[in-house]
């Protein structure tokens, strides 16, 4: 965000980072703002959803944010006219929370928002499944519209070394399910 200014020298210092990587200013409630980042490229990574564990959003507000940030990104690929592929980093969370009692699953099965408020409440972990399994969809069916190849890969936990000087909420989350809840660690 624009407003915030952050250290981001764990990502500057990377060896090779002075002569390849670029920074740009990018916002979700700003679709628009991803147009720069994307210019020029041939495939697109989309790797992060927001995450709002603390409940500081209402869930609409969570969903719409998401949507809005992978529509407005998905459009920039197309303007770009240049992207080919676009990769989206869904979750584990879209397919598993429904009450199917499946043992395997497929690109046709979806978790099920009212089985998920009914398992988490209103909790965070409740709002991340949602928004990321509405984004998905969402996702999918701007693609297949407008003709965009997207591929969608569906990790169930991403963990091990990081490069951030804080510990990253999906470490975070795996360390959850061993000590039995949530940490608010920073690593200086």
């Amino acid at each position: 965000m624009p407003d915030r200014r952050k250290n981001i020298n764990y990502l500057t210092e990377l060896p090779g980072a002075s002569e390849r990587l670029q920074i740009f200013n990018a916002d979700l409630d700003k679709p628009d703002s991803f147009d720069a980042a994307i210019e020029g490229c041939i495939g697109v990574f989309h790797v992060a959803h927001p995450i709002d564990f603390e409940g500081k959003d209402t869930e609409e507000t969570k969903i719409k944010k998401a949507v809005s940030g992978i529509i407005g990104i998905l459009q920039a690929c197309l303007n770009s006219k240049t992207v080919k592929r676009v990769v989206y980093t869904s979750s584990a969370s879209t397919v598993v929370f429904n009450d199917e009692g499946l043992n395997m699953v497929d690109e046709s099965i979806w978790s099920d928002a009212d089985h998920i408020r009914r398992i988490f409440g209103g909790s965070g972990p409740a709002s991340y499944a949602i928004t990321k399994t509405l984004t998905e969809k969402a996702a999918l069916e701007f693609a297949e519209k407008n003709g965009l190849d997207l591929v969608s890969i569906i990790p169930t936990w991403i963990h091990g070394p990081f490069v951030c000087p804080f510990l990253p909420g999906s470490v975070r989350s795996s360390m959850a399910m061993i000590i039995g809840k949530l940490l608010f660690i920073r690593i200086a």
